[in-house]
């Protein structure tokens, strides 16, 4: 029976007799749709939505556990807290796991086919997609649970297809053969959050390129080699008057002896090598940006597998290692190679298979972004969306001064389809539509077109998650959210794209506050990493502390914005606290006569000093709290809390009420309740179980006005 006779029987403070107990009377609530229909003022709360391959770990916890914090206290302050868990698709890495789970088997997705895999990905996705939601019953969270999205339902899908036919119809979408960044492995582009770079020894190679018609020659550092016999140039920087001479004249390619310019570029850095930059446009994203200035060619010599092509003469059909090594043999051979340097330089891998990524020209669908950047930018500099802590705002429009055109598609097959028909017989012809086209191709005269099997990227779909999971008329109204919560490392990747999407499709923004949590490391300042062995399991924990000591712990390590170095000392200062906390008012309810709910305390009573001190304190602290909530200063806050109720209410007002004659409850139970409040965002487990004590029938929600 969760009431007072549970904590008057209990002595001692044990979280997991009740934590999971109070989480399903929450659960029941915020389940039903009578949640979010309250007379009161809206106010949103944008969830990042996580993959479905996805387990809880610390920084989620923090992000959310702040955001809760912020939901409580609004509901408390009478607003409808609408707060919409969902789960992301998750593309490259579902395809992935499953593919994993394939190989076990002996197979591969091609073995099976198309639709058998995407059955397969649904079924592991029923299966296992759900397990971060259901962690995040763990932490507490009192998310909106009867509006549940996920980025493969139908109306969410809808309108991703509808995105994608309105940016093609006003000209913003093309489909181009570009290098781009590119898994063998998984063979499919990647975006650059799936890309990670790791420092790796390697080598820096001096090659000999000779001049026309001369003896003399230029000398060009790669790491490299085998992308010289896709070269189409050499590039120098204007400024560096080491090579001004050479600016227009014409050097012979190592080996295959093919001519190629000399051009002037700023984009050349004269620090690296020699200050020389050899130009493979088909293998290199700068110089894939220098060849569209000056018209080069785009030569490709490795192909999809990381094979050498038809272009690379006596090296065709070796991958790529191979033919570097048989590179490297020959020139010394020639005396073309003057020296090789061990070098230690950054690699890019496919983040979710570890394979060493190649850039190769592919034909992909492209949005063109400096027309949505400028939307995106002119709605932070206004101040139209608030980024806090505003140190952030100088990454966020670095990137989109800087900003590329998006490669949007994916070759993958598990995720949303590009509403894309090719002509079965030359996909060069193809027609955007969202349902098949009627009309015959314009090259074979037939009505031959099937449905592309590219898909979208997983950011092209979450930027539109603001609006897109709004399904129903009422749930339009919740258009734009209050707040969202990011990590710093998705800020271009998610928030500027989300941004922009709404300011193109919705005509405003998506949100009004964007709050960037600091990054929670390991107590030696390690990124945590459960590769590596240095992350924390938060469900761990849980087991161990409970919900609201994890809770407590993580913000009170908060430091002003700087990133956290977790310390699981603090959770078990939280433990002790809530203990305190326990004891606190199992000894209010064993001392006074009747425990009830006072809101108002009335003039005729006798008011000692030290109950005026304590009235004064208690008002001083919910004032500050309120303030430090509002500017996202939770640690702040929670520190205000302990202080109050550790040192103002127990160690002084509490031993000050034993020693009275005559007692008059109400004061106390003011204090008492009022004090709950004010506890009662950070550790609600605990004091939600208090709350029903002054009720004969429970109440899901902690509704008390703060």
């Amino acid at each position: 029976m969760l009431k007072k006779e549970f904590i008057k029987n209990n002595s001692v403070y044990n979280p997991l007799l009740f934590e999971d107990r109070i989480y399903k009377i929450w659960f029941k609530d915020l389940a039903s749709k009578k949640l979010t229909q309250s007379k009161g003022k809206n106010f949103v709360i944008l969830i990042a939505p996580p993959n479905i391959t996805g387990t809880l770990h610390m920084g989620h916890s923090l992000q959310n556990i702040i955001l809760d914090i912020l939901a409580r206290y609004k509901r408390m302050k009478g607003f409808n807290v609408v707060w919409m868990p969902g789960t992301d698709h998750a593309g490259i890495a579902t395809q992935n796991v499953v593919e994993k789970e394939l190989k076990k088997e002996g197979l591969t997705r091609f073995d099976i086919g198309r639709e058998a895999f995407v059955k397969r990905a649904w079924e592991w996705r029923n299966k296992y997609g759900f397990t971060i939601l259901k962690q995040f019953e763990k932490l507490g969270l009192t998310l909106t649970w009867s509006k549940v999205k996920f980025t493969l339902d139908k109306p969410y899908v809808e309108q991703v297809e509808k995105a994608f036919l309105e940016y093609f119809k006003k000209g913003f979408i093309y489909r181009e053969l570009r290098p781009i960044n590119f898994c063998v492995r998984c063979q499919t582009p990647l975006s650059d959050l799936e890309t990670k770079y790791k420092e790796q020894n390697g080598k820096l190679y001096y090659v000999k390129y000779f001049l026309k018609n001369s003896n003399n020659y230029v000398l060009v550092a790669t790491t490299r080699p085998e992308t010289m016999l896709g070269d189409t140039a050499l590039a120098i920087n204007p400024k560096d008057s080491r090579y001004l001479d050479l600016i227009g004249k014409t050097a012979i390619i190592p080996l295959i002896n093919r001519d190629i310019p000399i051009i002037a570029d700023l984009l050349v850095d004269p620090g690296f090598g020699t200050g020389v930059l050899k130009v493979t446009p088909a293998h290199d994203l700068k110089d894939y940006e220098i060849s569209l200035k000056h018209g080069l060619k785009i030569l490709t010599v490795i192909d999809m597998n990381a094979k050498m092509n038809e272009n690379a003469f006596d090296f065709q059909g070796l991958d790529y290692l191979t033919a570097r090594n048989l590179i490297v043999n020959k020139l010394e051979q020639l005396n073309l190679l003057e020296k090789i340097e061990e070098i230690k330089h950054n690699v890019p891998f496919c983040d979710r298979c570890g394979t060493e990524l190649q850039i190769l020209p592919s034909k992909e669908w492209f949005l063109k972004m400096n027309y949505l950047a400028t939307l995106a930018y002119k709605a932070v500099k206004s101040k139209e969306v608030v980024i806090t802590p505003k140190r952030f705002k100088k990454l966020y429009f670095n990137w989109l001064k800087e900003i590329r055109d998006w490669c949007i598609s994916r070759k993958l097959w598990w995720g949303q389809q590009l509403p894309v028909w090719y002509c079965s017989r030359n996909n060069d012809n193809y027609i955007v539509s969202l349902t098949k086209p009627k009309v015959k191709c314009s090259l074979c005269k037939k009505n031959c077109w099937l449905r592309s099997e590219e898909v979208f990227d997983t950011w092209f779909s979450s930027a539109l998650w603001p609006f897109a999971i709004l399904y129903t008329k009422q749930e339009k109204k919740y258009y734009p959210a209050d707040i969202v919560a990011s990590a710093r490392d998705i800020i271009n990747l998610w928030i500027g794209r989300m941004i922009f999407s709404g300011k193109f499709f919705k005509g405003k923004i998506p949100f009004k506050t964007v709050y960037i949590h600091p990054t929670v490391l390991t107590k030696e300042g390690k990124r945590m990493s459960k590769s590596l062995g240095t992350g924390i399991d938060p469900v761990e924990l849980i087991n161990r502390y409970g919900s609201d000591a994890l809770r407590f712990g993580l913000i009170w390590q908060l430091s002003g914005h700087q990133d956290m170095r977790f310390d699981e000392r603090y959770v078990e200062q939280g433990k002790k606290f809530l203990n305190k906390i326990w004891n606190a008012y199992r000894f209010y309810y064993l001392n006074v006569k009747k425990v009830e709910k006072v809101e108002v305390l009335p003039s005729t009573i006798k008011f000692y000093s030290y109950d005026k001190k304590i009235l004064s304190s208690l008002e001083k602290t919910k004032a500050f709290i309120e303030k430090k909530i509002n500017t996202f200063e939770v640690n702040a806050a929670l520190k205000k809390a302990y202080d109050f109720f550790w040192h103002e209410l127990c160690d002084i007002y509490l031993e000050q009420w034993k020693k009275r004659h005559n007692k008059d409850d109400r004061i106390l139970n003011f204090v008492m309740f009022q004090t709950l409040k004010i506890l009662h965002p950070f550790v609600p487990h605990l004091t939600q179980l208090i709350f029903y004590s002054f009720y004969k029938d429970k109440k899901a929600l902690f509704y008390e006005k703060y």
